[in-house]
């Protein structure tokens, strides 16, 4: 069985199988708050992104399963042009965190806030601002959604194509490259803004505040989007997308996880809406499709079924390498995980500090 890794506001958990049960671990940096984890399948290394406050991002790496740990370098944005087109850029140059890290193809990626993608060949040794994206002329009317800057959140990696990358952006929309960063596209077709923008924009690509996406490991044409508006599925590895209506009891919410092999399946964890960020009537649930999304089953088995005030942020949410062992962290400090799919889930603990992201390793 995986790791499971739990990055919270106070340090980095980590949670192994047993024989008898679920074994909570001690922090790892406690008390400093991780934004991301990420282990890298090609040698075993994982890498945890903090943010610092005054005294800025930082990354660390461990090559021993976390035992012990040595600082990298962190994504850095170059001095701001003093002259030229961008001299009056409102967006700062500086990484006020990491909201996505990813690793494959021999590369680790960095999504930053503000909506900076940064890329290191030497296992965070050195990093580099991917400048083909960030000096688009796009990017100015980019915009946070919830931060004051757009940030990159979502990175999915092609497994058959290191140089596929597919990005989302909030609110920036979706964006993809086919030449490890040398070019870009926005794909944002069939996303609806509707519900925060002018009838005349609610079709525009460049500002669609997708919340998350993720994609079928076994199959990657084949992704799943949890946007402001509601869920969405691409079929065509993301070129366009197609909304699957209001599953009860609601089609709002931050979090996805995709099956890794099944692409009929995907998890999402509603939430009340934009203005109550919290579960539908005090209630927890976690909806379930099995066939691309044409219908969905509510789980609540084991979650908190009164007075909950859970929300589950983009990346609290996981589905591991069997296809059945699920984990969900949540900003009240729940945690939990599911072994059947979904459908029973068990409470790890109630006390953790806010969780920013779970991850199997």
């Amino acid at each position: 069985m995986q790791d499971i890794h739990v990055a919270t506001r106070k340090g980095l958990f980590t949670v192994r199988r047993a024989a008898d049960g679920w074994r909570l671990g001690q922090p790892q940096f406690p008390g400093e708050p991780v934004t991301q984890v990420v282990v890298d399948r090609a040698d075993g290394a994982c890498y945890a992104a903090l943010r610092l406050g005054h005294f800025g991002v930082k990354v660390k790496r461990s090559v021993d399963a976390g035992a012990s740990w040595q600082d990298v370098a962190a994504p850095a944005f170059p001095p701001k042009p003093a002259e030229g087109p961008l001299q009056d850029d409102p967006t700062p140059w500086t990484v006020d965190l990491v909201w996505s890290l990813e690793a494959g193809g021999g590369r680790l990626w960095a999504g930053a806030i503000p909506a900076g993608l940064f890329v290191s060949e030497d296992q965070g040794g050195s990093w580099r601002l991917v400048e083909s994206l960030w000096m688009r002329p796009e990017r100015r009317e980019w915009f946070g959604g919830g931060y004051d800057h757009a940030g990159i959140h979502s990175i999915v990696l092609d497994p058959r194509d290191a140089g596929h990358l597919t990005l989302a952006v909030s609110c920036g929309g979706v964006w993809q490259t086919h030449d490890a960063g040398g070019t870009w596209a926005n794909t944002s077709e069939g996303f609806d803004a509707g519900a925060y923008m002018p009838p005349e924009r609610r079709y525009d690509g460049n500002i669609q505040d997708v919340h998350r996406i993720a994609a079928c490991a076994g199959q990657p044409d084949v992704l799943w989007a949890q946007h402001h508006g509601g869920i969405y599925r691409s079929g065509d590895a993301g070129r366009s997308w197609q909304s699957l209506g209001t599953p009860a009891p609601s089609a709002f919410g931050f979090a996805v996880a995709a099956h890794p092999r099944d692409p009929q399946r995907a998890w999402f964890v509603p939430a009340h809406s934009d203005q109550q960020r919290m579960p539908v009537d005090g209630r927890m649930v976690v909806n379930e499709t099995r066939d691309g999304g044409a219908s969905f089953r509510t789980h609540a088995e084991g979650l908190p079924a009164r007075h909950a005030y859970h929300l589950v942020y983009r990346h609290a949410l996981a589905c591991a390498d069997d296809g059945e062992t699920l984990a969900m962290g949540s900003t009240t400090g729940g945690l939990w995980v599911s072994e059947d799919g979904g459908a029973r889930w068990e409470c790890l603990s109630r006390d953790l500090p806010p969780i920013a992201a779970v991850r199997f390793a």
